[in-house]
């Protein structure tokens, strides 16, 4: 029997929350009924590299029922991953984005699809008060849970020379631009220039009329 061991994760890099683990097999004791929320993807988180900064994946939960819905976001590998929010509550019709944040890392090929996340939901119960309690006391039957497994993949050659070469066609529109305001600079201060040395003979001119007619 397969199982996946699911840990909570932390919306920051520098913090560990306190939880269980939750291990899932292929033949749960009980069945959970079926997942509420609509998640977007359904299936599979993509994370494209290059991995030498954070890589962000963006999961959507949407709660179509008419009640209030708790949820918690889990992982085989929560060192690897930053999730905000990493729990809460949807309001009923409501939606949230959850951002799932890969730390850097040394691209691995052979890690692609050993990650996993699982959305764990609860129908919250009415007129509650402390999700924590909320939680404690839900009956495994009542848990609904949806798993997804990452994809980490690196850019292809081309898509790499397609990246740099629209880096580079950004870089001569963003030159080019700024040589267009430093030309058009240059010509006011040269207008400005122009209109002071007038001003400046105007009143020479000026000047030696009226000690011409002093005389």
């Amino acid at each position: 029997m397969s199982q996946f061991l699911f840990q909570p994760v932390t919306t920051s890099s520098h913090k560990r929350t306190s939880a269980l683990s939750i291990r899932i097999g292929s033949t749960p004791e009980m069945a959970s009924p079926n997942q509420v929320l609509l998640l977007e993807p359904r299936y599979e988180l993509r994370f494209r590299g290059p991995f030498t900064e954070v890589v962000t994946s963006t999961l959507k939960l949407t709660n179509p029922t008419d009640r209030n819905v708790c949820f918690k976001v889990m992982t085989t590998a929560p060192r690897r991953y930053c999730v905000r929010p990493n729990n809460g509550v949807i309001d009923a019709g409501a939606s949230i984005n959850v951002s799932i944040m890969l730390q850097p890392f040394d691209y691995d090929p052979n890690c692609k699809g050993k990650h996993k996340f699982m959305i764990r939901s609860l129908l919250a119960p009415p007129h509650m008060t402390d999700i924590e309690e909320a939680w404690k006391d839900a009956k495994p039957v009542d848990l609904m849970d949806s798993k997804l497994i990452c994809v980490i993949e690196m850019p292809t050659e081309v898509e790499s020379n397609k990246m740099s070469s629209s880096l580079d066609d950004r870089e001569v529109k963003k030159i080019t631009e700024e040589c267009k305001r430093l030309q058009m600079e240059v010509q006011r201060l040269r207008e400005e220039n122009k209109q002071i040395r007038q001003e400046d003979d105007s009143l020479q001119m000026r000047s030696t009329v009226k000690e011409n007619v002093n005389k």
